[in-house]
This record gives C-alpha cells, structure tokens and sequence, in this order.
C-alpha cells in the first residue's frame, strides 16, 4: 500500500511542479507584452511557442472584448491556481489517507 501512497505524492508533487512553472512561464509572457521584445530572440520565440496555444484557446473562448486588453494571462493563472489547491492537494490528501 505504500507503494501507491509514494506514486500518489510523487504525482502530486511533479503536478505542482509543473504548474508553478508553467505560471511563471505565463507571468514572463505578460511581461514580455509589455515591453514589446525582439520577436526573433530566441526566448521570446520559446515563450510564445509554450504559452500562445492555451492563451489563444482562451481568447476564443471569452464572450466579451474588453477594448484590447487582455485578460487571457490572468484567466489561465487563475485556472492554474484551481487545480493547484484542488486536484493537487486532493492527490496529496489522497495518498496520505492511505495509510
């Protein structure tokens, strides 16, 4: 039984991990916007490669234009916060009722 108990935590914890980085990624992506960077630096590039698929997902999906801002960032950090405290630590809270 510990067994799954350990693979529960470690999932848990990779998920966690990969989400808070993917928001970092989102937040330097926003920053980025404002500063309008050389789109031919290699960063930016794998930036915009990482982040445009699910920002775009969301730009279509808003019913509502707020005049040219955008509040796809804040909409996917938001979702991501989401499923940190409630699938991450159900995970956890999951595995440590195990045992």
């Amino acid at each position: 039984m510990f067994i799954a108990q350990n693979f529960l935590v470690a999932v848990a914890t990779v998920l966690n991990i990969a989400l808070t980085i993917y928001m970092w990624v989102i937040i330097a992506r926003a920053v980025l916007s404002w500063v309008n960077p050389d789109p031919r630096n290699m960063i930016v590039q794998i930036l915009y490669r990482i982040t445009e698929p699910v920002l775009f997902w969301v730009r279509r999906k808003l019913p509502f234009n707020l005049g040219g801002l955008d509040i796809s960032p804040i909409l996917v950090l938001l979702a991501i916060y989401f499923v940190k405290i409630f699938v991450v630590q159900s995970i956890q809270q999951l595995a440590y009722n195990m045992g």
